[in-house]
């Protein structure tokens, strides 16, 4: 069974939520991008979302997009990002790993090859930012027999027409994006949220979690009663960012999950 269903199915029985990390691959390089991602893990996540860094991230904020040409430009690729979910996968083999994309990397490396090489190097489930339903046919040729559920992405501005297609072919969890706009910018407005993840949790049985501006205690609080888990990344991404050169990031970034998990627990 796959991790990410063993994990929400576990998280439901203890009637917890689920505390999804995003951090971008190789940022700010290789070495330390690893010792980030063993302490966030070990600090807590239940779901590591790992970045894959692309050239043009046009739903991610500055944060991201810095971090995104921060890896690429120290040589980072797709095939050195499942090399980082290898390590990870060795030292916790339980965690859910999903491979946070834009499309065009994961053409670019191969199709047949993604799928042979993130199920050997332990990956859970693909988040394609920019592939909708409809173009996705040769991906799904490609993952035939690969256990690679596609997650998919709600925007509050979904119709439910829409939200129906979405859910239809999605598996692992949904991803609700609390409001309009690029990760890490802006404010949440608690009544819309409220709204749709009820709209949400209707038109499917996968766990649906909180994603974008989600950043604290107080964000964890105000949302965190409203699905199966939050998802946290451009305040973690902004650690990485402040303490690349002084060794503290993964020190950092530990203490941020620790901070997101007890606040979430504590719904």
């Amino acid at each position: 069974m796959n991790r990410l269903t063993i994990t929400f199915a576990n998280l439901a029985k203890q009637r917890r939520r689920a505390l999804v990390g995003y951090l971008t691959a190789g940022d700010p390089d290789f070495e330390t991008s690893a010792r980030v991602l063993r302490a966030a893990v070990a600090a807590g996540l239940d779901v590591l979302e790992l970045g894959v860094p692309f050239s043009d991230p046009t739903a991610d904020g500055p944060v991201i997009a810095a971090a995104a040409r921060r890896a690429l430009d120290r040589g980072m690729t797709l095939a050195r990002v499942l090399e980082l979910a290898r390590l990870v996968r060795k030292n916790s083999p339980t965690i859910p790993i999903v491979l946070f994309s834009y499309y065009n990397p994961l053409l670019q490396f191969g199709l047949a090859r993604l799928a042979r090489e993130a199920t050997a190097a332990g990956v859970d489930g693909l988040l394609i930012v920019d592939l909708p339903p409809e173009e996705t046919g040769e991906l799904r040729a490609a993952l035939a027999g690969a256990d690679l559920p596609l997650i998919r992405l709600v925007a509050p501005t979904t119709t439910p027409e829409r939200l129906k297609t979405l859910v239809r072919d999605a598996g692992g969890f949904i991803y609700l994006i609390t409001r309009t706009g690029v990760t890490g910018v802006g404010g949440l407005d608690r009544n819309q949220v409220a709204r749709t993840a009820a709209a949400v949790k209707a038109a499917t049985p996968l766990p649906v979690c909180l994603g974008f501006g989600i950043s604290g205690a107080s964000d964890v609080q105000a949302l965190g009663g409203l699905a199966d888990g939050l998802v946290v990344g451009s305040a973690m991404v902004k650690i990485v960012t402040e303490h690349a050169t002084d060794g503290k990031a993964a020190t950092l970034v530990a203490e941020k999950v620790r901070e997101l998990r007890t606040a979430l627990d504590a719904i």
